[in-house]
C-alpha cells in the first residue's frame, strides 16, 4: 500500500484487495485509516465503502453477472471489486449522485491498469441505472433460501440454519438487520460514577444516549460520536465499550462479593470487568485466555478501570487442572461462529462455513467439559456464545446434559435481567431482529 493516498475509494481498493487476499476487514480498514490522508468525511465514505461491499459481495457479483456483457473468467479480480464499490455506491448510498459514482468508479478503473475496461465499466453501471427507473435489476432465485441469500447477501447454508428456527418472514428481518450497520453501546462502571452522571457528561458534548432496557447500566449512543476515545469518562475508567447482549451474560451468572469466580475465555476482557463489577470488586475473578496479545488488552482495560481484584491466567481452558473445583461460578463464552455479530464483523460471513462449525462445536463441547470441572458443588456455570447456530448451543448443552447426570439447567430467576429473553426450555436466547442487540444464547448450570 503507498505511503499516503487521498482518494477514499482507492484506499477502498487497496483494503478490498487485502480482505480478498485473506485480512480481516476490521485489520484493512484500519491500516488504510492509518496510511491514508482523509478527512473525516472522506474517512467515513472509505470505511462504509469497505465495509459496505464486503457485506453485500453476493448481491453484488450476482448484479454484476447479470448485467455484464464479459463472463466472470473474463473480468480482472481489480475490475469486479472496482465495479463492487461503484454498484454499492449506486445501490446502497444515497448521498452520492448517481453521475459522480459512476464517474468516480471509471476513474478508478483507469488509474488501476484497466483502461481498456473504462468503457465496459461505464457501460454496466449505466445498463444498471436504466433497469433501476422501473424496477430492481437483480434477479431473484425461485428457491427460498437462495432467493434470501441473494437479495440479503448470505451464503445459503447460513440462511438455510435461520430459516430452519424462524422461517421466511423473519429470516429477511434478521438478514436485513445484520446488514445495517452496529450500535454503540456502554456499560457503565458503577463503583466509580452513576449512569446518570455519565448520559450527562455525553449530552453535554452533542451525544444522545438512551438506557438500554433490562440492563442497569447499559447506555446506548443514538448518533454517531467519533473516536471511543475521545468521549467524556473514557480516560477516567467510567465505562466500557460492550453491546446489551454481552452485558447480560454477566448478570446470568449473577457473581457475588468474596467468591471466587472464572472466566475462561476472557480476552479482551468486557465480561470479565463486569463480573469484577458485580462483586463489588470484593473476590477474586479469574481471567483466562490462551491468547497473550488479547490479555493485554484485558490488562489495559482492568487497568483503566481501575479493578484489583482480576487475576490473569494465560493458556488453554482445555488444561488448566489447578482450577478443579476451586470456582464458585464459571464463565464460559466460548469461541464460536459468531452468526449474531455479523453486522459487526463484515467479512465473517464468507469466513465461516458448515466444517468450520463443526470444528467449533467440538471445541465448545472439549471446554464445557473440562471447565465443569472447576465449579465447587452447588456452584453454577454460564455457557454463553454470540451464535444463533443450534449446533453450537442448544445441541452443546443438551450433549452434556445427558453425559452429566450432576448437572442440571437452571433459567433465569424472575429478578434476574436475562429472565426477560429467557426461552420455555430454559436456556436464553437473544435474537437481533427481536430484541435490537446482538444474538447470542447463554445457558445457566447447576452442579447438584
Amino acid at each position: 500500500m503507498p505511503e499516503f493516498v487521498s482518494d477514499p475509494r482507492q484506499l477502498a481498493l487497496l483494503a478490498l484487495r487485502a480482505i480478498q487476499r485473506g485480512a480481516y476487514a476490521d485489520e484493512a480498514v484500519d491500516r488504510g485509516v492509518r496510511q491514508g490522508r482523509l478527512d473525516d468525511r472522506d474517512r467515513r465514505l472509505f470505511t462504509e465503502l469497505v465495509y459496505g461491499s464486503t457485506r453485500h459481495q453476493r448481491t453484488l457479483d450476482v448484479l454484476i453477472d447479470q448485467l455484464a456483457s464479459k463472463p466472470a473468467h473474463q473480468q480482472p479480480p481489480d475490475l469486479r471489486l472496482i465495479l463492487h464499490l461503484g454498484l454499492y455506491q449506486l445501490r446502497y448510498l444515497n448521498q452520492i449522485p448517481a453521475a459522480a459514482a459512476v464517474n468516480t468508479t471509471v476513474n478508478l478503473v483507469k488509474q488501476n491498469g484497466l483502461k481498456g475496461l473504462a468503457s465496459f465499466a461505464n457501460g454496466l453501471l449505466r445498463h444498471y441505472l436504466r433497469w433501476a427507473k422501473t424496477r430492481d435489476p437483480l434477479h431473484l432465485p425461485d428457491d427460498p433460501i437462495a432467493r434470501l441469500g441473494v437479495q440479503h447477501s448470505f451464503p445459503d447454508w447460513m440462511v438455510q440454519v435461520y430459516f430452519d428456527q424462524l422461517g421466511a418472514s423473519e429470516t429477511a428481518q434478521l438478514c436485513e438487520w445484520l446488514n445495517h450497520p452496529p450500535h454503540i453501546d456502554l456499560r457503565v462502571n458503577s463503583l466509580k460514577v452513576s449512569v446518570a452522571e455519565v448520559a450527562t457528561a455525553l449530552q453535554s458534548q452533542g451525544i444522545p444516549v438512551n438506557p438500554l432496557p433490562h440492563l442497569p447500566q447499559g447506555l446506548r449512543l443514538l448518533a454517531a460520536a467519533g473516536a471511543v476515545r475521545n468521549l467524556p469518562g473514557f480516560t477516567e475508567g467510567w465505562w466500557m465499550v460492550q453491546d446489551a447482549s454481552a452485558q447480560l451474560v454477566s448478570h446470568l451468572l449473577a457473581p457475588q462479593p468474596g467468591e471466587v469466580v472464572i472466566d475462561a475465555c476472557a480476552a479482551p476482557g468486557g465480561k470479565t470487568l463486569h463480573l469484577a463489577e458485580l462483586m463489588q470488586d470484593r473476590g477474586v475473578v479469574w481471567a483466562c485466555d490462551r491468547t497473550p496479545a488479547r490479555l493485554k488488552k484485558l490488562q489495559q482495560n482492568c487497568d483503566r478501570l481501575g479493578f484489583q481484584s482480576i487475576r490473569i491466567c494465560s493458556g488453554d481452558s482445555r488444561h488448566q487442572p489447578q482450577f478443579y473445583q476451586q470456582a464458585d461460578r464459571v464463565l464460559l463464552d466460548a469461541p464460536c461462529s459468531g452468526l449474531g455479530t455479523l453486522h459487526r464483523h463484515a467479512d465473517a460471513r464468507w469466513r465461516q462455513t458448515p466444517d468450520s462449525v463443526q470444528g467449533l462445536a467440538q471445541l465448545q463441547r472439549e471446554l464445557l467439559t473440562q471447565t465443569a470441572t472447576w465449579v465447587k458443588p452447588g456452584g453454577t456455570l454460564v455457557y454463553a456464545t454470540c451464535t444463533l447456530h443450534p449446533a453450537e448451543n442448544e445441541q452443546v448443552i443438551q450433549a452434556f446434559l445427558h453425559h452429566s447426570p450432576d448437572w442440571q439447567l437452571v433459567p433465569p430467576d424472575s429478578q434476574n435481567p436475562a429472565k426477560a429473553f429467557a426461552e420455555p426450555a430454559g436456556w436464553v436466547k437473544v435474537w437481533n431482529h427481536r430484541h435490537d442487540m446482538d444474538g447470542f444464547f447463554m445457558a445457566q448450570l447447576k452442579k447438584r
